[in-house]
């Protein structure tokens, strides 16, 4: 995965079989699902892998109790086809989370216990381990942290728990190894269209070099997510919205907050919302809202009611109560839904389903979806530009395909920080032996060492500050203020592995400091 070969390919090849625009979940599915079956394919991200919205979930991979809740069955049954597929396919970053959702009344413990033994039944074969019902103390000595006031019973349950921007650049590293050319930081600024208004492809720039290329291709598939609107806009005379940005944010606390080994989960908060608790990189992520908002920015802001909502409702369930001065981060992200066809309908209303749209010009765009189903996904925009573009005939071969860095025969250590890279990590360990220097750790309070910022820039497409603290290691996400401590070791790091100068790292160095101040509450901004 390394960029100049990438634009070698580039340059190589006249038409493409797919051009996909976007390098989040849906448009990285896409690329591994249309590679492997033998599609000559690129995928152009604008910014970076994962940049938007799939960098910022709430970090599971899960069929959803909610929509068992809500009746929609066929999207729990493929969510949990599809969690079970994900927990083969990249075992190094999918693992088996046990949740326990305490009760404050006398029914919940039965309703939830029978609703959860229903969502196992539902996974079958791929189920991830029994639902139980605890008693009062069973539920306390489970989750020590728990509020006892008033609580009488609790039940335990299985999901799944991943790495969503570690999963991405696995995913860009599997379609690149399928044939795939895939490039970060290139912009689609047009789409060509021939005498019969039909897309025979784009005009991209990249943001590197700022210089201008035409790709044509057969079929363009538009993946971009909360900007699926822009990208409509380029295509279409007459437009209408066709996603409607919802918010939802987390706040990121030491593990001290939620003692033991389970995730809480809080079936309906005081506005009727689902709030989880989960144990992630030794912290604890707590979220989620939904904010329906006007526009699609790439740097959401959390909104103070939201963090006041999840603080308060963190504290109502936790005996150690959380406040604003122990917030690590605070991270916003923007889910594509489907606009509604109604009018006035809110988003716990609007469908998580995804739905493509076919325009008459013959781009094809996904809307909607989420990352436990993005395989399922690309493989039904595969099938779908199949059929409009009248390309070969040829199956999916993603079911049983291993993401970059799985290995079938390891048990991961998920107590290790490497873990999350699967069979490179020996490589990583290699590059520290290779090169002493690059043993010293990134940041006195964690793991991370300068090895995994090289092994960012010179094997995952690394280009920037950002790149490498926020979605190759997470610490924008675990501690943003560790974070801005040590982003002057990475600056030094790609400015010396990809030949720039002092005033490219002083920039690079101030974009990198106001944009971690976002992951910052305001009063605690540096």
């Amino acid at each position: 995965m390394n960029r100049k070969e990438q634009l070698n390919k580039l340059a190589e090849e006249v038409t493409w079989d797919i051009i996909i625009i976007g390098g989040g979940a849906n448009g990285l599915g896409t690329a591994v699902d249309a590679a492997s079956r033998g599609f000559k394919t690129i995928l152009l991200e604008a910014i970076d892998f994962a940049k938007g919205t799939s960098s910022r979930s709430t970090k599971l991979i899960h069929g959803g109790v909610r929509y068992l809740e809500q009746g929609n069955l066929a999207l729990v049954i493929e969510a949990l086809k599809e969690r079970g597929l994900m927990m083969k396919n990249a075992r190094h970053l999918a693992k088996n989370e046990s949740f326990i959702i305490p009760n404050y009344n006398w029914w919940g413990g039965i309703f939830y216990t029978l609703g959860l033994k229903f969502y196992d039944h539902l996974a079958g074969d791929l189920s991830l381990g029994t639902s139980k019902y605890l008693s009062k103390q069973k539920t306390i000595e489970q989750l020590p942290s728990i509020e006892q006031k008033g609580l009488r019973s609790g039940v335990l349950y299985h999901d799944g728990q991943f790495d969503d921007s570690r999963l991405a650049i696995n995913l860009a590293q599997t379609a690149i190894e399928k044939g795939a050319c895939v490039l970060n930081h290139f912009k689609v600024s047009e789409l060509l269209k021939d005498s019969k208004n039909k897309i025979i492809g784009i005009i991209a720039i990249d943001q590197e070099t700022q210089k201008e290329y035409i790709i044509k291709g057969k079929a363009v598939i538009n993946a971009t997510g909360v900007f699926t609107n822009a990208i409509m806009k380029m295509n279409d005379t007459v437009y209408k919205k066709y996603i409607v940005p919802s918010q939802g944010i987390h706040l990121v606390f030491d593990k001290s907050f939620l003692s033991g080994d389970h995730a809480l989960m809080i079936p309906k908060t005081s506005d009727g919302r689902v709030l989880f608790a989960v144990p992630w990189h030794d912290k604890i992520v707590v979220g989620t809202t939904d904010t329906l908002v006007k526009k699609s920015d790439f740097e959401p802001i959390a909104l103070e009611e939201e963090i006041t909502f999840v603080l308060e409702t963190s504290q109502r369930y936790l005996t150690k109560k959380p406040t604003r001065a122990d917030v690590l981060s605070v991270f916003a992200g923007l889910r594509p839904l489907v606009a509604p066809e109604k009018k006035g309908q809110n988003t716990k209303e609007v469908s998580r389903s995804h739905k493509i749209i076919v325009s008459k010009t013959g781009l094809i765009t996904i809307t909607g979806g989420k990352w436990t189903t993005y395989r399922k996904i690309a493989e039904d925009i595969i099938d779908k530009t199949i059929e409009v573009h009248k390309l070969p005939k040829r199956k999916c071969k993603t079911k049983n395909l291993h993401i970059h860095g799985n290995s079938k025969n390891r048990v991961t250590d998920f107590k290790n920080h490497l873990s999350v890279y699967g069979t490179d990590a020996s490589a990583i360990l290699q590059l520290q032996k290779s090169e002493p220097a690059l043993k010293q750790n990134l940041h006195p309070n964690y793991d991370h060492t300068l090895a995994e910022v090289v092994w960012a820039i010179r094997n995952e497409m690394a280009a920037t500050i950002e790149d490498v603290l926020a979605r190759r290691v997470r610490l924008l996400f675990l501690d943003a203020r560790a974070s801005i401590e040590c982003s002057n070791k990475v600056a030094y790091l790609l400015a010396e592995e990809l030949g720039h100068d002092e005033n490219w790292i002083q920039n690079q160095l101030a974009q990198f400091k106001t944009l971690a101040n976002g992951f910052l509450l305001k009063e605690f901004r540096v």
